[in-house]
């Protein structure tokens, strides 16, 4: 395997952390690129608590690009394209990285921002189950905070709830039950990781609040520390 230079395309998520904590075995991440969607319905970018990605980046001691982007296709492919290519230019990079799992529409997304810039893609755990995603990021001692909750079986309660191996099993029984995926890849559930093998600093929430509808709902940090 050919040491590269990566861009790692980061929502602070589960699924982008794990993916750029495999490629971390061989490669060198060299930068994280976090788009920031004005809405939340976004199909290509995660939404809740988007901005503190500079915090996780902080807390890992890597270098991160943010950039503004409506949230709509097809522009907020567009911009994720200049972005990279901005990246490619200022950090030198070889690759990037995807935290895709089943989605083929953002698969194909960045895979095509790979061949029109000349990058490799690396998306780990491609084709893989969410079960072993999670359970993988569980046995390496990643911390993973349910921010966001938008399925039947899955209410306020959820919200600020680590996913640990419990959760995980509550998951499965309610996938069986409502059909729900159990790595929330249809936007029934959003994570943020707050500590792990690659975080230099753990993410202390010290203060959040939840807003729910009755059916969806997020919690919102609104303060954090490192220690």
């Amino acid at each position: 395997m050919v040491y590269m230079k990566l861009c790692s395309l980061f929502s602070g998520g589960k699924d982008s952390t794990m993916a750029m904590y495999k490629a971390m075995e061989g490669h060198e991440i060299s930068v994280l690129l976090t788009m920031l969607p004005e809405r939340d319905d976004s199909y290509m970018f995660h939404y809740p608590n988007i901005g503190l990605t500079k915090v996780q980046a902080e807390a890992m001691e890597i270098p991160i690009v943010q950039r503004n982007t409506s949230g709509k296709p097809p522009q907020e492919n567009i911009d994720m394209v200049n972005s990279l290519a901005e990246i490619k230019e200022e950090f030198n990079i070889e690759g990037i990285v995807a935290g895709a799992v089943r989605s083929n529409y953002q698969h194909n997304i960045v895979s095509n921002a790979c061949k029109e810039l000349k990058l490799e893609l690396m998306a780990p755990y491609w084709q893989h189950s969410h079960g072993e995603l999670i359970k993988d990021a569980i046995d390496a001692r990643f911390e993973m905070v349910i921010v966001g909750v938008a399925a039947h079986g899955l209410d306020d309660s959820w919200l600020g709830r680590t996913l640990d191996s419990g959760a995980l099993e509550e998951l499965k029984k309610l996938s069986r039950k409502f059909g729900i995926d159990i790595g929330g890849e249809g936007g029934e559930y959003e994570t943020f990781v707050i500590d792990g093998p690659i975080f230099k600093k753990k993410i202390k929430i010290k203060d959040s609040g939840k807003t729910w509808d009755g059916l969806r709902g997020q919690l919102i940090i609104k303060k954090t520390n490192l220690g």
